[in-house]
């Protein structure tokens, strides 16, 4: 693949590649950004390598970021894992260095970046990261494959959605023939606290359902106070109105400190991202996230999956 030889070539060409990713990072985001990292400093031990961002304290046990100066960006390669849009990226200096790299799954709406690959067929950015790694000859590191393997099954739903193919499924069976903690790494991710547990059982008793299968739920700053969970925390219980049968689409409403909401979609086959795009948002065609600044525009939002529902079903 032509850009993938590019972007190793312009590796090959500097001594410091600083890489970045999105805010409020998932396991991909992470998975993706270190296992890059520990890719290159494997195969150009004589390179420095450096992950920024924010230490996200739910995902910390995948990896924690480096601390990275202002003066390492200074005729620095810079490449942006699994982020769609510039504003979504963690820590602006991204813009400070020499040349600049995305590598990304979702639509490529925001084609930011002196060079791209962006591949929507791809389940997550981390399959990418491995991908390249194979097609590219370089060696795949234990620590790399470990954190490359976390943001695939992040980003698959232990391969339940409809993104995983049958190339994700060769790349993670690639990766699982390193030496990691599989199955310690499995427990971790499909476990949850006992307040996250108490959150669950909020979500079945206080979810909105209409007759289509389109369900809804508002997450106040009082609820989350009451269950001592942080709005990075409540990421847990995204996925879990999809367990139920009858939803098809869904919406959670998580009220912010400012009194705006962030709003995460999800549906089962009918696709969300273009409303998500209406509202200050975009993503993946099932999984998408958006913000709602009013009460008012929460109602708009769920009036817009009703519809969309209601015309897949008819």
């Amino acid at each position: 693949m032509l850009t993938f030889t590019q972007i190793l070539d312009k590796i090959k060409a500097y001594s410091t590649i600083i890489i970045h990713r999105h805010q409020r990072p998932d396991p991909d985001a992470i998975g993706s950004q270190v296992g890059l990292k520990e890719i290159i400093k494997y195969n150009f031990p004589e390179k420095t390598v450096l992950a920024s961002g924010f230490n996200e304290p739910t995902l910390t046990w995948i990896a924690e970021m480096d601390s990275v100066k202002d003066s390492d960006y200074k005729g620095a390669l810079v490449i942006v894992t699994d982020t769609a849009n510039r504003p979504r990226i963690d820590d602006e200096r991204y813009q400070t260095g020499d040349f600049l790299i995305k590598i990304d799954h979702h639509p490529n709406e925001d084609p930011y970046g002196d060079l791209l690959h962006v591949d929507t067929t791809a389940s997550s950015a981390s399959e990418i990261i491995t991908d390249w790694a194979l097609n590219t000859g370089l060696t795949l590191s234990d620590a790399a494959a470990r954190v490359l393997y976390n943001g695939i099954v992040g980003d698959t739903g232990r391969f339940l959605y409809a993104a995983t193919t049958a190339k994700t499924l060769r790349i993670a069976a690639k990766l699982r023939e390193h030496n990691f903690d599989f199955a310690g790494m499995s427990r971790r991710m499909d476990s949850f606290s006992f307040k996250i547990a108490k959150l669950q059982a909020y979500v079945f008793n206080h979810l909105e359902v209409d007759n289509k299968g389109a369900a809804r739920l508002i997450l106040t700053q009082e609820v989350l106070d009451k269950f001592q969970v942080s709005d990075a925390e409540s990421s847990a219980i995204v996925g879990t109105p999809g367990k139920i049968d009858l939803v098809e689409a869904w919406v959670i409403f998580v009220e912010q400190p400012d009194g705006h909401y962030r709003v995460r979609i999800r549906s089962k086959n009918v696709v969300i991202n273009e409303i998500a795009k209406r509202h200050d948002g975009g993503g993946h065609p099932l999984a998408s996230g958006a913000n709602s600044y009013s009460l008012e525009e929460n109602e708009q939002i769920y009036q817009e999956i009703r519809e969309a529902v209601a015309h897949a079903t008819d």
